[in-house]
């Protein structure tokens, strides 16, 4: 079993930045993808970023040039760093990690998300 573990959620104004972080943990073998999701209030759940094992990200259209999801020192880790923040940003933030899990099965786990409030 994985399981996620995020920070760094918070209220802040529209320009300001935030760092989000999220752990996995649990019987990890290899660790494939780490990405963020967002859920705005009233809207689906939407992919915010995504990373490969080797570094390769991606972004949402509406977060390129402002977001930066890296991967951390500390063993199965994630961060996403949101700079110049708008009131559309505003949402739960979910942590979403796939892997192979120890023994030798894949595994897909999902954080409980953390909430990110952009104040105009």
């Amino acid at each position: 079993q994985v399981q996620l573990a995020e920070s760094g959620g918070g209220l802040v104004q529209v320009g300001g930045s935030l760092r989000l972080l999220c752990t996995a943990s649990g019987r990890i073998r290899k660790v494939n993808g780490m990405a963020w999701h967002r859920q705005a209030p009233g809207k689906q759940r939407e992919l915010v970023a995504h990373i490969g094992d080797k570094g390769t990200a991606t972004y949402a259209d509406s977060v390129k040039g402002r977001f930066t999801i890296a991967i951390e020192n500390a063993e199965n880790t994630v961060s996403l760093q949101m700079a110049s923040l708008r009131p559309e940003d505003t949402g739960d933030y979910y942590c979403f990690v796939e892997g192979i899990a120890i023994p030798n099965g894949p595994f897909a786990s999902w954080g409980l998300g953390t909430q990110v409030t952009v104040s105009s």
